[in-house]
């Protein structure tokens, strides 16, 4: 099981030290987040100051940007990482496509599925010189490439494609037309075993494809006991955390698995009135367990791969990110554990 780690990105002159860090620290991978930044650029500077670590955003809002942008972005970072960049793209939700981003929502899960393809066709056409761009579906038609618009050839393969997915169509979508699933980090093992992979491998059949091909990653709420920071902060923010996320509806699948529907209307309640840190303190033991992992540094690599082995996960995180000076004896035990 590889281990990763989702990195913070709100001053870019900071990314080339906390990358050379990272990969110094032992990390096999690093991801950022399209939230209040940009994720591709510090990309290019970690590419930059770093020799081994796996690269990906985890993830960008597919929905938003052209295939033929991604395109260039993904070849782009995937020539100067020398073959280390992941193409991790997502949908978002309704609200934000429409009032953030000011742009349509019609059928995510379909245009989506053609962003993925839009994008590989052009890949396509410039391994071919910049000729035969041809690419029709409902949202985007693709006719026009020539030479001087067609980036040279790579010296590696297309940037591998993983996705978001939580819910059915998208797990379906993840497993027929991408190299990798990005599973939320608001997740169990019994939604893993019993919901994602189950459709995740209806995909896979579909298109022909392997499990062996096909990587599954996923940041896991962890509550460490050890640290200079106090266990008591790690459990509060995750409960808090996990409460956002079961009084959002767009996770309600995962939540009505484990039978908790009513206190996630409760949760919807508390969120429309604003009471955030109040809603904390639904999450009891058994929510928490569910959701998280608890331990001392250098155990909970252990406990982490009884929990997702088997091929549940493939590539794991914490959901607090990394930072260079934060608790390094901590990270350096855990570390070692998965390294073991």
């Amino acid at each position: 099981m590889r281990f990763d780690t989702y990195l913070i990105t709100q001053d870019l002159a900071q990314m080339p030290a906390t990358a050379r860090a990272a990969e110094a620290a032992g990390f096999d991978g690093v991801w950022t987040a399209e939230t209040a930044h940009n994720p591709f650029f510090p990309l290019a500077l970690a590419a930059e100051h770093t020799s081994r670590l796996t690269l990906g955003t985890a993830i960008a809002v597919g929905l938003v940007r052209s295939p033929t942008v991604l395109a260039h972005i993904g070849w782009d970072l995937q020539r100067f990482s020398r073959g280390r960049f992941v193409l991790g793209l997502g949908a978002q939700v309704k609200a934000h496509i429409v009032l953030r981003y000011g742009m349509r929502w019609e059928k995510p899960v379909r245009q989506l599925r053609e962003t993925i393809e839009a994008t590989r066709a052009v890949w396509e056409s410039w391994r071919k010189g910049g000729m035969s761009l041809n690419y029709k579906g409902e949202f985007y038609t693709l006719r026009l490439m020539t030479p001087f618009f067609a980036e040279p050839p790579l010296d590696y393969p297309d940037p591998p494609i993983y996705i978001s997915a939580v819910n059915e169509q998208m797990l379906r979508l993840a497993g027929s037309h991408c190299e990798g699933v990005h599973i939320h980090p608001f997740h169990s093992p019994l939604y893993l075993l019993e919901y994602a992979w189950p459709h995740l491998r209806e995909g896979l059949a579909a298109a022909g494809r392997r499990r062996e091909d096909f990587t599954a990653v996923a940041a896991a709420f962890a509550i460490p006991t050890d640290g200079r920071k106090p266990a008591a902060e790690y459990e509060r923010a995750a409960r808090e955390q996990i409460a956002f996320y079961m009084s959002t509806p767009a996770y309600r699948t995962i939540v009505d698995l484990h039978g908790w529907g009513s206190v996630a209307e409760q949760l919807s309640s508390m969120a429309r009135r604003g009471e955030w840190q109040a809603m904390g303190d639904l999450i009891d033991d058994e929510m928490l367990d569910a959701f998280a992992v608890t331990g001392k540094w250098a155990q909970l690599p252990a406990i982490v791969k009884a929990r997702y082995g088997g091929g549940l996960l493939d590539r794991v995180a914490y959901y607090h990110p990394y930072a260079p000076g934060e608790d390094d004896a901590g990270w350096q035990a855990t570390l070692a554990g998965f390294h073991a």
